[in-house]
């Protein structure tokens, strides 16, 4: 926040006193409450790393959101704490109709509070504060997005620092490069930070559409791609070690379904809209990128593209980045690991006294995660139909509320219907609003690490 409040310094903006005051107060409430609890004692266990990933979120929401309601560029609170949550959970759902109003120091507290929400609050912390020590592992378990944790050294802050470490580099080449392609430093280096986070909010109310360029288009698609990937495949890529990248059957699936939706798109495009092949290709090539990596960026209105081509849109919102990536979503090794153990089990009903099992790079599943994979998503698809519900008795169609319940949960930010990629959520109800927060809290933490808390259990001694 104090970052912020220098770029509004910078641009001798009036947000500057919020930024810096709130930032301030933020820091007094930290020093208060190390204070407060420095006798406490005991080793932090997994059910405590829950409680404190779920409350540092909504702390940092709650806060977050003071430098745009106080200041008034977003006069209500519920507004605000609707922007700040999609920010941090990096959704990319917004309620701004005029974002180029935004000084630029809000502007630019909106993109950086995607690029800590991207990779973690908690992870940051582990990264550059040290002196957390006990409960690591707990807190990284409880917060990094996917089934699967690939740590990068035996020592969870380590493998935090080498996350950092990828994150801060993409970023830094990915500016340089969206500079070079004709944007200022200061919208290339929010861009860059809402990119890596996979969040997808813009400084320019048409997002990348505002910019007409071919070749920020095609950077911004490499740099999707690679934060919707597993951050360790990168790292293990800086060390020449292609053939663990290759080989890895999530890296294979999740470009597969990129690269076979982009084909569809633009043959429908082609064949039904007659448009030009290269820009059927690029418009086709990034919103499916954007909506697979849960990014949301956008280039063209896919609502008016032919409906069996909106259809494959809509299904893509399901599918999410890869695990250990910054994307949200049900994770493409979720859906490998299912279609896996479904073809499977058509062999155990022909072989019933077979051993058939279900393998991954190689390696056999154990049946307690593919059971969690299951409870997974089938809880997701439970959550979303019983959301829809409460949206529509708001008063919004079917496909609105669909539209809107997909793109909070999964953290992607457009939909369709009334939140389509040209709408957003300033029409919602205060209640929806307060609702629809909730379902990127629940989507961006993996579902279970809200839930159990709300569960009776958790709180039985």
């Amino acid at each position: 926040m104090l970052i912020s409040a220098i770029v509004s310094l910078w641009y001798n903006e009036n947000d500057f006193q919020y930024l810096s005051g709130i930032g301030l107060l933020s820091l007094l409430i930290g020093f208060l409450l190390s204070w407060i609890f420095r006798k406490g004692k005991g080793k932090l266990r997994r059910r405590e790393g829950y409680f404190v990933v779920t409350a540092t979120w909504i702390l940092f929401s709650l806060i977050g959101a003071l430098p745009f309601y106080l200041s008034h560029y977003i006069p209500s609170y519920t507004d605000a704490f609707f922007e700040t949550m999609s920010g941090f959970t990096t959704t990319g759902a917004s309620i701004l109709n005029d974002i180029e109003s935004l000084p630029h120091g809000l502007l630019f507290w909106r993109s950086i509070i995607q690029w800590l929400g991207g990779m973690g609050i908690i992870v940051l912390s582990l990264a550059i504060l040290p002196i957390l020590g006990i409960g690591g592992m707990q807190l990284f378990v409880a917060e990094v997005p996917g089934p699967t944790k690939d740590k990068l050294h035996p020592r969870i802050t380590q493998t935090a620092k080498r996350l950092w470490l990828l994150y801060v580099g993409y970023t830094a080449a990915e500016t340089l490069l969206l500079y070079y392609g004709g944007m200022n430093w200061f919208d290339a280096i929010c861009h860059s930070f809402t990119t890596m986070a996979t969040g997808g909010y813009s400084t320019k109310q048409a997002s990348i559409a505002h910019f007409n360029s071919p070749f920020i288009e095609y950077v911004i698609i490499v740099f999707m791609f690679i934060a919707g990937t597993n951050f360790s495949l990168g790292y293990f890529a800086f060390q020449l070690k292609l053939k663990k990248i290759f080989k890895n059957q999530e890296f294979k699936a999740y470009t597969g379904i990129i690269l076979l939706a982009t084909v569809i798109l633009t043959a429908g495009l082609i064949i039904v809209d007659n448009i030009a092949p290269e820009i059927s290709f690029r418009h086709s090539f990034f919103q499916v990128v954007s909506i697979v990596t849960t990014t949301g960026f956008v280039t063209a209105d896919y609502l008016k593209w032919p409906t069996f081509l909106m259809i494959i849109i809509f299904l893509l919102m399901f599918v999410g980045g890869s695990a250990g990536s910054t994307g949200g979503g049900m994770k493409v090794i979720r859906i490998l690991l299912v279609v896996k153990n479904s073809f499977k089990e058509l062999k155990r009903l022909l072989h019933p006294s077979a051993i058939v099992p279900v393998k991954y790079n190689g390696v056999s599943v154990n049946s307690d995660i593919l059971s969690n994979i299951l409870s997974f998503l089938v809880f997701y698809i439970l959550i979303f139909v019983i959301g829809t519900i409460i949206i529509s008795t708001t008063g919004y169609d079917i496909e609105s509320s669909m539209g809107a319940v997909a793109a909070t949960l999964g953290n992607i930010g457009p939909g369709i219907g009334a939140v389509g990629p040209m709408e957003n959520f300033s029409h919602f109800s205060v209640f929806a609003k307060w609702f629809l927060s909730f379902m990127m809290l629940v989507g961006r933490l993996e579902l279970f690490t809200v839930f159990v808390i709300l569960s009776p259990a958790y709180w039985r001694d």
